[in-house]
């Protein structure tokens, strides 16, 4: 992350358009077609400028500083979707660009997972990430359909297939769905699969199958779907877990923990329009109890990001604000009877991550639950 001292508020149109919504009686599960993103009067222009200035390099890189400056597919491909919607062609070019020498570098259409700066730039690991992926082809769908290019769409229909084709696999309990795994290697064993639920954006992937004619990706999306109701009995959504002949099972290797895997996983699913989810229902819960004044954060102020699955306690918290605008926005989307305390959008020591969560809860309330309003 380059982390540069910009803080910015959502532009002043943000408030007025969310407010003018509300107060018509707009559908809460409104689409995105009713907020244009892309044009003029975008609300969430500054904090796009933030974000760009603040990770994404001249060529068109994604810099996570955290982890170790490196690249991914993952942030190739929030970039190249978070630019489509909004309209930043320049933006998606160079991200397009860097993302297609560097990342597009396997045999098949998808991407390898991971870029490294170490002297002239490396590519450690040619497995790929089936999240990555996913919001690449996405944005490239929006920018082709929007600018009617047929190789952008080809290329996406192209990612489409190969991810169905490494990446969607028939769930090992019987139960007839199918899954998707992280990766096209390494994550399974002999009878079971290692599943990451966050890798799940079923808005997404209904849109890559509708636009490619992958038919089995929208199977996908809608067992996802069905699986993580599932998942959500009870608990918390796992950042990871294990399906195998016997259903469930917490992975040996890792602790059983909802950390900063599976918060995707609510906010995914209220993006989708499924913010009636039992998964979100939970998710805002833990965070209600864990600050019942200012849900997900702590008397620190700090935002909790980790809970113990087992027990549904707080084991670990965050200073970034992205977290608790996460938090903030599950509230409301459970409890729409008040607005949402949503954090002033900032890049000032928020490194990648969260920053990105933080801009995609914006994008969420302004598109999907324009009655939480920022407040």
């Amino acid at each position: 992350m380059n982390r540069r001292t910009m803080l910015h508020r959502m532009a002043a149109t943000a408030g007025g358009l969310v407010l003018t919504q509300a107060m018509t009686g707009a559908p809460v599960r409104a689409q995105m077609s009713a907020v244009d993103l892309a044009g003029p009067q975008n609300p969430l222009a500054a904090p796009w400028a933030a974000w760009k200035a603040a990770f994404l390099a001249e060529d068109g890189r994604v810099i996570d500083t955290l982890q170790q400056g490196a690249s991914h597919s993952e942030s190739q491909g929030y970039g190249l979707y978070l630019a489509a919607l909004f309209g930043d062609d320049a933006a998606f070019d160079a991200i397009f660009g860097w993302t297609e020498a560097n990342l597009a570098i396997r045999p098949d259409a998808l991407l390898a997972w991971r870029w490294l700066p170490e002297g002239t730039g490396e590519v450690p690991d040619l497995n790929n990430a089936s999240d990555g992926d996913l919001f690449y082809a996405w944005g490239l769908v929006l920018r082709g359909q929007r600018d009617g290019n047929a190789a952008m769409q080809g290329r996406a229909g192209a990612i489409a297939r190969d991810l169905v084709a490494a990446c969607v696999r028939p769930a090992p309990d019987g139960s007839g769905r199918l899954v998707l795994t992280p990766a096209a290697w390494g994550f399974d064993d002999d009878d079971g699969l290692l599943i990451n639920p966050s890798y799940y954006m079923p808005l997404a992937m209904r849109d890559v199958a509708r636009a490619t004619g992958t038919t089995d990706l929208a199977i996908c999306a809608a067992d996802g779907v069905a699986m993580m109701a599932d998942l959500a009995q009870g608990s918390l959504i796992p950042d990871w877990v294990r399906i195998g002949p016997e259903g469930f099972s917490a992975p040996t290797d890792r602790p059983d923990h909802n950390g900063y895997e599976a918060m995707r996983v609510p906010l995914f699913l209220c993006w989708s329009g499924n913010r009636d989810h039992p998964a979100v229902a939970q998710q805002a819960r833990a965070y209600q109890r864990a600050a019942p004044e200012m849900p997900g954060s702590t008397a620190g102020q700090d935002h909790v990001t980790v809970f113990d699955r087992a027990t549904g306690q707080a084991v670990e918290t965050s200073p970034h604000v992205g977290y608790g605008a996460l938090a903030a926005l599950l509230d409301c989307a459970t409890t729409p009877d008040r607005g949402a305390p949503i954090p002033f959008y900032r890049t000032v020591d928020q490194p990648y991550y969260p920053a990105t969560l933080h801009l995609m809860v914006l994008i969420t309330q302004i598109t999907i639950a324009p009655e939480c309003v920022p407040i």
